[in-house]
């Protein structure tokens, strides 16, 4: 066996120490354990360390240091399928750095977890064993506190029947969490959240019942606008995209949903939603007619797009 195929073994022992679920023992996760504490094949395990990294440098380190090839679209199976279950066992701490940045940005990074560190310095060595009980006798507890840490990063959402939603951290929940606390109020009042997405994709809010009982059904909500909201009184659907970086209701989005929603028993009315004039001056020339605008800063004013009246369904 080379020094590659040691060190990738002996991640693997680890990983099966550690408990991991068995879709996480293989070698895109033994990677990533080794990455995480910059084990190249030749170090020897008490000269690990915790260095900060981010998905594309654990793959590019990967190729680099162990020859390990992996296509540049295989970035999200890294994320959700080896470094998502990592920080759920409390392996690793996300953003340990700075705790409230969003979810989706591309400046996200991941770091061992210090306790974890010192354990696995003494790896191959006589302590070993007794510092691994001593660990995962205490993993649990360590998990739920970085778990709770996570969560007190998020944005609470308050729903019109008292409950609570948790959104992820950062500029585009808080503007969902504006449009369905501030918008709603004003311009869909008596409104019913049908859906809130997050960047985090954990915990958003979908109400499936509600949407199907208006003829919309659905099997990828990946698709549907960032926030939807039902007026029962005037039997209208309200589509709106938060726009921070990315995605107002242009002429392709309009087109694309009204296929979506082609179905729907509810008139359809499609906001483009921003957190401030200074984004929304950004975007303006590509906003589609027949559509609405709303700014968070503004928040008691609407720009119309053009159309037979002011907002309602076409």
């Amino acid at each position: 066996m080379n020094n590659q195929d040691t060190k990738l073994q002996q991640a693997y022992d680890i990983l099966v120490q550690l408990g991991m679920p068995r879709q996480q023992l293989n070698e895109r996760t033994a990677l990533c354990l080794l990455c995480l504490l910059d084990m190249t094949p030749k170090k020897a395990w008490d000269q690990a360390s915790n260095p900060l990294v981010g998905i594309t440098p654990i793959m590019n380190w990967a190729r680099e240091h162990y020859q390990r090839e992996y296509a540049p679209n295989t970035r999200e199976t890294f994320r959700r399928q080896s470094m998502h279950q990592f920080i759920e066992a409390g392996i690793c701490l996300y953003n340990p750095d700075k705790p409230d940045r969003p979810v989706n940005s591309p400046k996200a990074v991941y770091q061992i977890e210090f306790n974890l560190l010192q354990v696995l310095q003494t790896y191959g060595t006589e302590q070993y064993e007794t510092m691994l009980q001593n660990y995962l006798q205490q993993r649990q507890t360590l998990a739920q506190m970085y778990a709770r840490e996570r969560e007190m990063n998020m944005i609470p959402l308050q729903l019109t029947d008292g409950q609570t939603i948790l959104l992820s951290a950062g500029d585009h929940s808080q503007l969902i969490k504006d449009i369905v606390t501030d918008f709603g109020a004003r311009y869909v009042p008596g409104g019913v959240l049908v859906y809130a997405g997050d960047t985090g994709n954990k915990h958003g809010f979908f109400d499936v019942d509600l949407l199907a009982s208006l003829g919309v059904q659905l099997d990828n909500h990946g698709k549907l606008p960032d926030v939807v909201i039902y007026n029962p009184e005037k039997n209208w659907l309200f589509l709106i995209e938060a726009v921070t970086s990315h995605g107002p209701v242009d002429h392709k989005r309009y087109g694309e949903l009204n296929t979506l929603f082609q179905n729907c028993t509810a008139g359809l009315v499609f906001v483009s939603a921003f957190p401030d004039t200074k984004t929304y001056v950004k975007y303006s020339g590509v906003i589609a007619w027949e559509t609405e605008v709303w700014m968070a800063d503004n928040p008691s004013h609407m720009i119309h797009f053009n159309g037979s009246r002011f907002m309602g369904p076409y």
